[in-house]
């Protein structure tokens, strides 16, 4: 499978455009610094698909995808379904880094700090 057949499929362009105009207010306070390549330079996405999953953030030269997890990440379906997307993923060789909305307000610079510690 090419980089084209599993990034940003065509069907998920409406989906991705709706989440990047109703993202939680986590993923609005964390993008302002991360993007514009703020953060060393790396340039992050948002709201980009990766087969049939959208994730929230993605690094490109580093192959890295960071989630914001509100309340509902904690209901067993859902951690079920994370453990799965996190796994094909992985398999497709990206690395996953996941964050309660919480922390990003609480601890931004851990936050930032422990993405910069996945840069290679």
């Amino acid at each position: 499978m090419s980089k084209k057949q599993i990034h940003n499929r065509k069907y998920l362009e409406s989906f991705r455009k709706d989440l990047r105009n109703n993202g939680t207010s986590a993923e609005a306070f964390l993008w302002k610094y991360l993007q514009r390549s703020q953060l060393e330079g790396r340039k992050f996405r948002r709201q980009h698909s990766i087969g049939n999953y959208i994730v929230d953030f993605y690094c490109p030269k580093e192959k890295l995808i960071i989630e914001l997890d509100g309340e509902i990440h904690n209901k067993p379906e859902i951690k079920e379904h994370d453990l799965k997307r996190t796994i094909y993923l992985n398999n497709l060789g990206f690395h996953v880094i996941r964050f309660e909305n919480k922390m990003v307000f609480d601890h931004l610079s851990s936050v930032l700090n422990e993405i910069k510690d996945n840069f290679e």
